[in-house]
């Protein structure tokens, strides 16, 4: 991906230089289920114990988060009373890789910016840019405690893209989805919900949500998540056109990562079962399906995965 050139985001909010979450934040009325989450964990670094803790914090807080790999449509608006309090920053201690890679997410996110202002303005609409939280560990946001075990994720309740920047060691090397470009489909994915609470679909959603059995639930997650992969699909689309970004093999880094994080592929990696009506995300080939109608259409309305008859 040619990106050294280009724009850097103002919307960038480092708190790796915190010293962490002070406290726990509410949660209340988290929608989904806990167990693509844990199944996504699986394997991570610290184990069982990492999956306990997070068990125990979200016993406390009384929802459920998740990111790429969670169930993103239990961050809910709402869920928390206040805003998030970080303790005192210190001056941010990293290598010089790690630094590069701030470096690059700035840069990515400057450009999904450009592209859906453009995008919002030929709708006749205002695009309101979200900020994006670099943090390690674990950090409070108003959609309650996120941890990086959880995977980078977006919160509605302040429109922010939160993001860990081990995950990407764990994107090469976990599931074997390297490359810039695959880096920079997780930033599109969470960019494309922050898409969709602008437009209004993430409230219909949740709101659609309510009184279904959980597997229904679900079903309506995969939706969400599946539109979610084809708008960053439109974000490539229009970002090449104007600014010339891609290179060649980009497109297959991006189809490996979205194939990678598949529910079906991972609940088969940590369990050996595939159980479909816990999918909150879909299988590998849709999220490679959604992802390709995006950049190949560059449109919004080929991303109704609401509307379609098969995903």
């Amino acid at each position: 991906m040619r990106w050294r050139s280009g724009r850097r985001s103002d919307n960038i909010e480092d708190r790796r230089g915190a010293g962490g979450p002070s406290g726990l934040g509410g949660l209340g009325g988290g929608g989904g289920s806990l167990l693509p989450l844990l199944l996504g964990m699986l394997g991570r670094k610290g184990g069982i114990w990492t999956i306990l803790i997070v068990i125990a914090v979200l016993y406390f807080s009384g929802g459920d988060l998740g990111g790429l790999l969670g169930n993103m449509t239990g961050l809910q608006p709402g869920m928390t009373t206040g805003q998030p309090q970080e303790s005192a920053g210190r001056p941010v201690q990293q290598s010089a890789s790690e630094q590069e890679l701030a470096d690059f997410v700035s840069v990515v996110l400057a450009d999904t910016e450009d592209t859906w202002r453009e995008i919002f303005k030929q709708r006749g609409e205002h695009y309101v840019e979200p900020k994006l939280v670099l943090f390690r560990g674990a950090t409070r946001s108003a959609c309650g405690v996120g941890q990086s075990a959880m995977g980078p994720f977006y919160c509605p309740a302040d429109q922010k893209v939160y993001i860990d920047l081990d995950f990407y060691e764990e994107l090469r090397s976990r599931f074997r989805a390297p490359g810039d470009f695959a880096q920079a489909y997780v930033i599109a994915h969470e960019v494309g919900h922050h898409v969709q609470t602008l437009l209004g679909i993430s409230p219909k959603v949740r709101e659609a949500q309510q009184g279904l059995s959980e597997a229904d639930a679900n079903r309506l997650s995969v939706r969400q998540e599946l539109q979610a992969d084809c708008f960053s699909g439109v974000w490539a689309n229009h970002a090449n056109k104007a600014r010339n970004i891609l290179e060649s093999g980009d497109i297959e880094e991006a189809l490996t990562a979205a194939s990678a994080i598949g529910d079906d592929r991972l609940q088969r990696q940590s369990s050996g079962r595939v159980t479909p009506d816990s999918f909150t995300h879909g299988t590998s080939a849709q999220r490679v399906h959604w992802f390709k109608t995006g950049l190949e259409s560059g449109e919004l309305k080929a991303c109704d995965t609401f509307a379609a008859s098969a995903l």
